[in-house]
């Protein structure tokens, strides 16, 4: 199998070409990343292609400081993609992906390194089928630029508490920002002119957004604020064209998986994201 690490991003979207487009549900997370990070000047992305025979037969990137995103790339390319990453990418911090393509890159990873691994979320893809808005009183509204200092604090929230940590702590505001000129769907739901929760939604690529992430405050929790907020963000993104509405859930927290089911989000498939740190 040939290997091939690619330092242009245009270089990259021409091997890609409609890999990742024939199936934006799987692939939600390579796409958005893709369309929205991928030409970042702050960021040097990490990006290879497998081939076999002259014929593309796998993908694997990554924008840092976020781990590798393999929705792309078959278990049995998982090994020689592995020992081209550690030769241009040895600080690889995890990977992410359907639980079965991340475990069999992680596994061809360790024996390739010697890291330790260790699983730090384990989630579910969701997608929406019937639209079920829950009855909850207040309003919803996008947000714009004067809600951003608010909304930075919430996301350094939500990435301590989803991920035990803050990825790009120091570019909140610039990210927020971003989304809202982009033209993403940043909803908030209001109460007596008080925010209570935030849920943000994509623009709609490939006909498909995702929502993620959704907020509450722990004190404004148990009122249905969340539910309400997710599901208009979802009304949003179908509004907006959206074909898919998709959004990922964390396991290990049995409240969102549940509220999320009840406005009518489904389930896809499993995905996980391992952790690597250096053999000892």
């Amino acid at each position: 199998m040939d290997v091939q690490a690619h330092d242009d991003p245009r270089e990259f979207r021409t091997a890609v070409g409609s890999w990742y487009s024939v199936d934006p549900v799987r692939h939600t997370l390579a796409i958005t990343v893709m369309a929205r990070f991928l030409d970042d000047p702050l960021i040097s992305p990490v990006m290879l292609t497998a081939h076999r025979d002259g014929v593309l037969h796998g993908i694997a990137f990554r924008t840092p400081p976020w781990p590798l995103i393999i929705s792309g790339l078959p278990a049995d390319a998982a090994a020689p993609v592995a020992a081209v990453l550690a030769e241009v990418d040895p600080e690889l911090p995890g990977v992410n992906g359907p639980r079965e393509l991340a475990e069999a890159f992680a596994t061809a990873w360790a024996a390739r390194t010697g890291a330790c691994l260790h699983e730090a979320m384990a989630g579910r893809l969701y997608r929406l089928g019937e639209l079920l808005p829950p009855t909850v009183p207040g309003r919803s509204r996008r947000a714009t630029k004067a809600d951003v200092p608010l909304l930075a604090q919430w996301r350094r929230a939500f990435q301590a508490e989803a991920l035990g940590h803050d990825r790009q702590a120091e570019r909140t505001e610039e990210l927020l920002l971003t989304a809202i000129e982009r033209g993403d769907g940043l909803a908030l739901w209001e109460t007596g002119g008080r925010v209570m929760s935030w849920a943000n939604v994509g623009a709609p690529i490939d006909g498909m957004s995702r929502v993620g992430p959704v907020y509450t405050p722990p004190e404004l929790r148990g009122h249905g604020y969340g539910s309400a907020v997710t599901a208009a963000a979802s009304a949003w993104a179908r509004d907006a064209g959206a074909e898919h509405v998709l959004l990922f859930t964390d396991l290990a927290n049995p409240t969102s998986n549940s509220i999320y089911q009840k406005v009518g989000y489904r389930p896809v498939f499993d995905i996980c994201e391992i952790e690597f740190t250096p053999a000892p």
